[in-house]
């Protein structure tokens, strides 16, 4: 499907573009292309093809669901620029004056 001019500067305009007549040319030639390989791809026989997301098969990167116990509280808190009884201390996120 070869583009037009007009509707060249048709796209041009809702795009909200401003091109010069060379511009218009090359954008011509471009655009046209495009919907030629789509049009090519659009011939291809797919009936029998199930729909998918991916080429690949679908394998699940998850790890097991098991039960450990976590880091130790104090070495944890040593980590901390600050720390208030068992917690990190952090500073305000919001003014309290406002």
């Amino acid at each position: 499907m070869t583009l037009t001019l007009d509707e060249v500067r048709h796209i041009a305009r809702l795009a909200r573009l401003s091109l010069t007549p060379e511009e218009e040319q090359r954008f011509q030639q471009q655009l046209s292309s495009i919907l030629e390989h789509a049009a090519r791809l659009s011939r291809v026989d797919t009936t029998g093809i199930p729909p998918t997301a991916s080429v690949l098969p679908y394998q699940a990167r998850l790890r097991p669901d098991v039960a450990r116990p976590s880091g130790n509280r104090s070495s944890i808190l040593a980590n901390a620029p600050e720390v208030e009884g068992d917690y990190f201390r952090i500073p305000p996120v919001f003014d309290a004056e406002a």
